[in-house]
């Protein structure tokens, strides 16, 4: 196995920051809207599809849903696989190319209806979202439009377009989002190296967590060239071939949710691969990568708006069917609460993903951080949501949809529900991730301006210079963020009883801009390690968010669609304010005292009591051992039946 660099913390932070978009050249909402700009303009009128796009769209989810309809997501929840026939009948509706441009054999349709797409396969069963947008979100197909050569395209999209399964392999064994201990290499080798494999690159190295990776026919690796003086070197992107010699998946992953997931362990020893297949240039990976994820990200959005849509009739049908003390539950105050959350944030989560694909598909805004907002706040507001449902179920929400149907009732998998959708809050980027990486976006403006005078490896005339660009910026900044349309009570008129809210976000987003600039002055260099503090701005931003998002897209739909905008808005503003509250009055210090302490063990002692599992005593083991071998060989055949079948 290829050694692991040893990088430093500056070290790292650097190869982030090379990789990241550091440009603005479209106007973006979410931008703004952390600097105290509230500019409505950018959102409204809500964005609509092209008339001829959007027909096409529609007759395509049309079919779609038809076929779903004859799905029964049990199947997969029992036998932990979506059966081969279900993916070929994918295949043969073209899902696998929605957003494959017409001429390379794709779809051609949009994000949106990408993105409806997601949530109706994703309502049979969530490993089918998974599936399609693993291959397209992160596979090969978006990489490909975004930094292919023309005869990349020619060559791979079409095969991706017609059902040939595409992974995206970056994670290792011991690297996550710390891409600069990136481990896997790819060694250039030319004609004259006598392995008989022309110019290209040899790739070694494991990669864990590899979705769709076990049945894939093609995969985007991502691996560390070595510079010299022939190469420019640095983390590459390289489309290869699943069957390659050397490539082994050398396990099918097992979780607690997604149980028809193909996620699995695989292991590249000295895989060549030609030079035609690197993407973009040597060194570009990781900002492929990135870039990719903007609009990528929303296929978890999708997949949730999906699952609060599910919840809400099942939490409506159910509390308005059981009755308790001579009334349906729903009636009931506490219950009647619930149903109002999910039925609201559902509304938003709707809301926040159809805004944000509108405005990736016009093209004319700079999507990352209104992505990585919808990406964030719909992980885990769905958790909520699933949680909520689960509660409102009782003991039928605990209970399985197997043993429910066992004894007679309606198989309600209101748990497997919650299970499945707790991966996303890691999926493409961990919450904890998204809020650093938002945040970082966020702070973009002031770095820009007054960074190097936070710095302290600054000389004192970088630091001078800076002083003087920081001067110029806040003194026009500053004075915008005192007063604004959000303090005029005739403003966002239009938008009836919701302009109270339109209001509200407008004096927020100046506050949240304060907020940021009071911390930037008071912890300056420091403000990085400041976790808690830039996640609670960052969940301010994306509440705010969701609010516009509502109001706009409510406007657009009528009274009913208000009335949730509405309901929504005020469980928002309270979430908001506690948010605001805790910025300045919290337990960071001391929570960061405490697990110095536990990680030192002064509290091991706490642990006494009961038995740790982890550490291989007992029968147990030799089961699990028997079990990853026979997963090992099941997925060796399913990876290897799947290839011939595509290749027929």
């Amino acid at each position: 196995m290829a050694e692991q660099p040893k990088v430093t913390e500056d070290q790292a932070r650097a190869v982030a920051e090379e990789a990241r978009e550091s440009g603005w050249d479209k106007p973006s909402f979410g931008k703004e809207l952390f600097l105290g700009r509230f500019q409505l303009d950018l959102i409204h009128p809500h964005p609509t599809p092209d008339p001829e796009t959007d027909a096409r769209a529609q007759a395509f989810l049309t079919g779609l849903r038809s076929y779903c309809t004859g799905l029964d997501g049990a199947v997969i929840e029992r036998e932990a696989r979506i059966p081969d026939e279900w993916v070929k009948g994918l295949a043969e509706l073209g899902c696998f190319g929605i957003k494959i441009p017409r001429e390379y054999g794709g779809l051609g349709l949009s994000q949106v209806a990408y993105n409806r797409a997601l949530m109706l396969a994703g309502s049979v069963h969530p490993s089918m979202s998974a599936l399609l947008s693993a291959h397209q979100s992160i596979g090969v197909p978006e990489p490909l439009k975004l930094a292919g050569t023309e005869e990349q395209k020619r060559e791979f999209l079409p095969r991706c377009a017609k059902g040939a399964v595409s992974a995206f392999l970056l994670t290792e064994p011991d690297v996550g989002s710390d891409p600069a201990r990136l481990a896997s290499t790819a060694t250039p080798v030319s004609d004259d190296s006598g392995d008989g494999g022309g110019d290209g690159y040899v790739l070694d190295g494991v990669k864990l967590w590899t979705t769709n990776g076990v049945v894939a026919e093609l995969l985007v690796v991502m691996a560390r060239v070595p510079k010299s003086d022939d190469h420019r070197g640095g983390i590459s992107a390289f489309v290869v071939e699943a069957d390659s010699p050397g490539i082994t998946v050398e396990r099918r992953n097992a979780f607690m949710g997604l149980r028809g997931i193909e996620n699995g362990v695989t292991r590249l020893h000295q895989v060549h691969v030609p030079a035609a297949n690197l993407i973009g240039r040597e060194g570009d990976g990781l900002k492929i990568a990135l870039t990719t994820l903007n609009a990528g990200r929303l296929a978890i959005p999708a997949t949730c708006a999906g699952a609060g849509k599910w919840a809400l009739k099942i939490a409506r049908e159910w509390s308005a069917a059981r009755v308790q003390w001579g009334r349906p539950v729903g009636e009931h105050g506490a219950v009647a609460s619930k149903l109002s959350f999910i039925a609201a944030t559902t509304f938003a989560l709707e809301s926040v993903l159809e805004l944000s694909g509108q405005l990736a598909d016009h093209g004319s805004h700079d999507v990352r951080i209104e992505a990585a907002l919808a990406k964030l706040w719909a992980s885990e507001m769905a958790c909520v949501i699933a949680d909520e449902l689960v509660q409102v179920r009782g003991g039928r929400g605990y209970e399985t949809a197997e043993s429910l149907a066992a004894r007679g009732e309606r198989a309600v998998p209101a748990e497997q529900l919650l299970r499945d959708l707790r991966i996303n809050r890691i999926f493409e980027g961990s919450s904890e991730i998204m809020r650093l990486l938002v945040a970082r976006e966020a702070v973009d403006a002031h770095l820009a301006a007054a960074g190097e005078l936070a710095d302290p490896k600054a000389d004192a005339a970088s630091k001078a210079k800076a002083a003087a660009r920081a001067s110029g910026f806040y003194a026009k900044w500053l004075p915008q963020l005192v007063a604004g349309k959000g303090q005029v009570p005739s403003a966002y008129r239009e938008f009836g009883p919701l302009a109270t809210h339109l209001r509200y976000v407008e004096r927020a987003s100046r506050k949240l801009a304060r907020s940021t600039f009071y911390g930037m002055a008071r912890w300056q260099a420091g403000l990085e390690k400041r976790q808690g503090f830039l996640g609670r701005i960052v969940d301010i931003g994306a509440e705010l968010f969701a609010m516009a998002a509502s109001c706009v897209r409510a406007e657009l739909l009528g009274e009913s669609a208000r009335e949730l905008a509405d309901a929504f808005c005020r469980q928002a503003r309270l979430r908001v304010a506690a948010l605001f509250d805790s910025l300045w009055a919290n337990t960071d210090q001391e929570d960061s005292q405490v697990a110095a302490a536990t990680l030192d063990g002064r509290y091991s002692w706490l642990e006494a009591g009961v038995l740790d599992q982890s550490e291989g005593t007992g029968p147990w083991i030799a089961d699990w051992r028997a079990s990853a071998s026979g997963e090992h060989n099941v997925a060796r055949r399913y990876l290897s039946s799947t290839r011939s079948d595509s290749s027929a």
